[in-house]
C-alpha cells in the first residue's frame, strides 16, 4: 500500500525538483523524501553527491540543512562513516606520542573495555551529549570517580583530535553535565601511625633509614624520591629572601617517556627536623 506523503507546507510537487545543491524531492519508489547535495565532480565529469532521506518532509529538510552545514565546515567527507570507535582508536594510535608505556597501556585498556564496546559502531557525527551523559552514568555504578574522569578525558581528547582533522563539527563532550559520582575508590594503602613508627624502628641503622624517613615525612612519591641526588637537596634553604624558603628537595612531577617533564615541585624539609 502506497503511503501518502506528508507535505508540511501544503504544496505537493508534481515532479521531482531539479537535482543540485539543496535539492529535496519525493521518491515514489522509496516512499521517502530525498535530500541531495552536490559535493564535487569525478574525473569523468559526473557529480559526486551526498543524500539524506526521511519519511517526514520536515525531518528530511533538517537533515539536508545539517548536511549543508557539514559541507560548509568541511566535515562532510567523514560524516557518514567515521565512528566514535574510529576516533578513539586513532587517538590511541597517533595521539599519545611521548607518553610513557604505562600511560598508553592504561588508556588503551580503558578504551577497549569501556569506550569502544559501549558505542560500538555509533557514528561520531550523530553522537549527542545526552548519550555521553548516559554512558558516564552507567559506568558510575561500577567505576571510581577518578576512572570516570579518565574516561571522559579520553573521549573528549579523541573527539578533539577528530575535530581538528575535519571528521566532526563539534565536540559534544564539552556540552555534557557534571561528572557523576562514581563508586568508592580502593582502600588507602597508607601506613597508620603505629605502622610508620614500627617501620622507622626497624630501619634504624640501615642504609635505607634516611630514605624511609624522607618518604614518611615529606609525602613525596617513591618514584620521585628514588632518583634524587644531592644536587636536588638544599639543606639550608634561603632564609634571607623576602619570602624565606625552608630547606627543601626538588622533585619532578609526571616524568614522561624520554625524560620530558611537566613541572618541577619543591617539597619543604623543615618539618623533618
Amino acid at each position: 500500500m502506497t503511503r501518502k506523503r506528508n507535505d508540511d507546507d501544503g504544496a505537493v510537487p508534481k515532479k521531482r525538483r531539479a537535482r543540485g545543491d539543496g535539492g529535496l524531492y519525493w521518491s515514489e519508489d522509496r516512499q521517502r523524501w530525498i535530500g541531495e547535495i552536490t559535493v564535487g565532480y569525478r574525473p569523468d565529469g559526473k557529480r559526486k553527491t551526498r543524500k539524506v532521506s526521511d519519511e517526514d518532509k520536515s525531518k528530511a529538510l533538517k537533515k539536508l540543512k545539517d548536511l549543508q552545514r557539514e559541507i560548509d565546515e568541511g566535515t562532510v567527507l567523514a560524516a557518514g562513516t567515521y565512528s566514535v570507535a574510529d576516533a578513539v582508536r586513532d587517538f590511541i594510535k597517533h595521539g599519545l606520542h611521548g607518553r610513557s608505556q604505562a600511560t598508553v597501556k592504561k588508556l588503551t585498556d580503558l578504551a577497549n573495555e569501556h569506550v569502544i564496546p559501549y558505542f560500538a559502531g555509533r557514528n561520531l557525527r550523530d553522537l549527542t551529549a545526552d548519550e555521553v551523559d548516559d554512558w558516564l552514568l552507567t559506568k558510575s555504578a561500577m567505576l571510581a570517580s577518578s576512572t570516570l574522569g579518565s574516561l571522559r578525558s579520553l573521549l573528549r581528547r579523541s573527539i578533539t583530535r577528530a575535530q581538528k582533522r575535519s571528521k566532526v563539527g563539534r565536540n559534544v563532550v564539552l556540552l555534557c553535565d557534571d561528572l557523576p559520582k562514581g563508586t568508592a575508590g580502593r582502600p588507602s594503602k597508607s601506613l597508620d601511625f603505629d605502622q610508620a613508627a614500627a617501620l622507622l624502628a626497624a630501619a634504624e641503622g640501615s642504609r635505607l633509614h634516611a630514605y624511609i624517613v624522607l618518604s614518611l615525612l615529606v609525602g613525596a612519591r617513591t618514584e620521585e624520591l628514588r632518583p634524587l641526588t644531592w644536587a636536588d637537596v638544599n639543606l639550608d634553604g634561603f632564609p634571607d629572601r623576602q619570602s624565606p624558603v625552608p630547606p627543601h628537595v626538588f622533585v619532578w612531577r609526571s616524568v614522561r617517556e624520554g625524560g620530558d617533564t611537566k613541572s618541577l615541585s619543591v617539597i619543604p624539609l623543615g618539618r623533618v627536623w
